[in-house]
């Protein structure tokens, strides 16, 4: 896809950080050297955000032939009426924080941290504790929550951390979190669901920090 010299607004759909962009300069920085990026220019904001709640089209030939390209094949569509959560940490274990987004716009909901030592797994199963969480506050039982942790989900779903990360004077806030959120984990129940997020077929989720 290329830039449309009337565009106001671009929609990254596959990049370093997928959303909406009003300069094409800051577009071009997701795009630029992210294999099989998907990007569109629009004219008003409108139409950007409701392109980038919906499927990126799909990609035709720019050869004479007129034929269609293999179109890009994600696992699944994305629910962009969701939250996403994510965690970076510098080290492991080292300096880690975690945030929730709303998943269609990149506008963040909560951030914790940082952590002077923690670890990222303790960092995505806490940020998606919180998501559920900060749902339930809400009453909202219907919105999916997004994580490309498959030890946090599982750990989620065990509704106990098993990290082996050695308890001390630096992470005693940490733990007391993680058990916090146990407790919490114990006595509610939601019926939110915890979807994975596709990184190969999406990029990269849009609560991640950007760091890698």
């Amino acid at each position: 896809m290329a830039k449309n010299a009337k565009s106001k607004y671009y929609v990254v759909w596959k990049g370093h950080t997928p959303g909406v962009y009003k300069r094409w300069i800051d577009c071009e920085k997701q795009v630029k050297g992210f294999p099989g990026a998907r990007f569109k220019g629009y004219a008003t904001l409108k139409e950007a955000e409701t392109a980038y709640r919906n499927s990126p089209p799909v990609a035709r030939s720019s050869g004479s032939t007129g034929k269609k390209s293999v179109p890009h094949l994600d696992r699944g569509p994305v629910i962009w009426e969701s939250i996403s959560v994510d965690a970076a940490c510098s080290g492991n274990p080292g300096v880690m924080e975690y945030r929730g987004v709303r998943t269609s716009t990149g506008e963040e909901i909560f951030r914790q941290g940082p952590f002077l030592h923690g670890t990222n797994n303790i960092g995505e199963f806490l940020a998606l504790v919180h998501g559920l969480a900060w749902l339930h506050r809400k009453n909202d039982h219907t919105t999916p929550v997004y994580s490309d942790s498959r030890i946090a989900r599982g750990w989620v779903a065990a509704g106990k951390a098993r990290t082996k990360l050695e308890r001390s004077a630096r992470s005693k806030t940490l733990f007391e979190m993680i058990e916090r959120a146990e407790v919490w984990l114990k006595i509610h129940q939601w019926d939110n669901p915890i979807l994975r997020w596709d990184t190969k077929a999406w990029g990269e989720i849009p609560a991640d920090f950007g760091r890698k």
